[in-house]
């Protein structure tokens, strides 16, 4: 049987990307807020799929799920953590603190809220692979970034922690840090404003959610004795988190 992998966030950008592609070697759980489009995708998947409808916000909602899982969908060998958003793009003084909570509770405890249903299943197996999508935005801050980069700041360091908690328990703990990538992010972060989102990508070739699902299927393809723990993706256009060359 193929192994078991639960994605986050699966209704768009690399989480839909990368159920796609690890489609022919696993099952897949696959978890969004957007029934409709997670009905599609599992239609579309030519594999086994089972679907989970929650907000990972909600801890009570994300406990149930998993929780309920049918016997033979309870063994999830591989987790990845993408569910997350940006919410706002300000100076810190006239930040908008409903974005503030979207953003920790989305990126930081709904990430968090995932693992803890999940990982106590890997510790009794004493096998797994957790892969958590942070950020550039996670270990270099930019102007008016603030909330979003303490977010990620915090998934850079539960990966580190929980590799450290893990490894007494051949766990593998991966982080993915991708810099730009065109997908409804921006999208998300302005608003609704479609116009304002599109003008971030003008310019140069931004990443797609496929090469990320590409990087997430070469770390789990490494031997059992091979861990990437930590791998940063840029746009070849992008040399840092605001040092991007738009000059095409």
């Amino acid at each position: 049987m193929k192994p078991t992998a639960l994605i986050t966030g699966a209704t768009s950008g690399i989480g839909e990307a990368t159920a796609r592609i690890l489609a022919p070697n696993y099952r897949l759980i696959i978890t969004g807020r957007r029934k409709e489009r997670l009905d599609r995708l599992q239609s579309e998947l030519e594999t086994e799929v089972h679907t989970l409808h929650f907000d990972v916000r909600d801890r009570q909602a994300v406990n149930t799920a998993i929780e309920n899982l049918p016997k033979e969908w309870k063994e999830i060998d591989v987790l990845i953590n993408n569910a997350g958003n940006a919410h706002g793009l300000a100076p810190i003084q006239e930040g908008n603190v409903d974005d503030w909570d979207a953003m920790i509770d989305i990126n930081v405890k709904g990430l968090l809220y995932v693992s803890k249903a999940v990982i106590p299943g890997m510790v009794e197996r004493k096998r797994g692979h957790v892969i958590n999508i942070g950020s550039v935005a996670g270990i270099e801050a930019y102007p008016n970034g603030n909330v979003y980069n303490a977010s990620k700041f915090g998934v850079n360091a539960i990966t580190q922690g929980m590799r450290l908690d893990l490894n007494p328990h051949h766990i593998k703990v991966s982080e993915i840090k991708p810099g730009l990538v065109q997908t409804e992010f921006s999208e998300v972060r302005f608003k609704g404003d479609k116009e304002k989102a599109d003008k971030v990508y003008q310019g140069f070739d931004a990443l797609q959610a496929q090469d990320i699902a590409e990087t997430i299927e070469f770390i789990l393809s490494r031997p059992a004795h091979v861990n990437i723990a930590d791998m940063l993706v840029f746009p070849a256009a992008q040399a840092s988190s605001t040092m991007v060359n738009k000059s095409k």
